[in-house]
């Protein structure tokens, strides 16, 4: 295996590492094992952190695989890029919302849930591709 599969290859399984860890153990043990309110404060604090470290992974994996499989590039490409925007837009406009949704804003609460959702969906997607370019290793 070339430096270049190989540095891939562990860029691409330390972003799915911190994906699912994330979404498997920080997230849930945070919920169960602070109140909602620090809870929230917490993950807040941690997202920005989470989302910049998925981009750096991708991204770099992304770059070393360009000569190797333009197809496995593109998708981590991709994955840089929705993780970006989940930094830097989604995010904060979720925290916004919840904030928002904290006073009884039933409206903020509908769209944080919305937006929310839309989070785990972008998680889900971000997982799977990490998965379809390790399945090509």
């Amino acid at each position: 295996m070339s430096i270049l599969a190989t540095l891939s290859l562990f860029a691409t399984a330390l972003c799915l590492g911190a994906m699912v860890f994330f979404t498997i153990a920080v997230a849930p043990i945070t919920h169960r094992a602070l109140p909602r309110e620090a809870a929230g404060q917490f993950l807040r604090a941690l997202f920005p952190v989470y989302y910049l470290f998925v981009f750096a992974t991708a991204a770099g994996a992304a770059v070393a695989l360009i000569p190797l499989s333009g197809t496995a590039a593109g998708i981590m490409a991709a994955l840089a890029g929705i993780a970006i925007w989940s930094r830097q837009a989604l995010t904060p406009r979720i925290n916004t919302l919840g904030e928002q949704r904290a006073t009884g804003d039933a409206d903020a609460a509908r769209r944080f849930s919305r937006l929310h959702r839309l989070s785990v969906i972008a998680n889900i997607l971000m997982m799977a591709a990490a998965i379809a370019v390790l399945g090509g290793f």
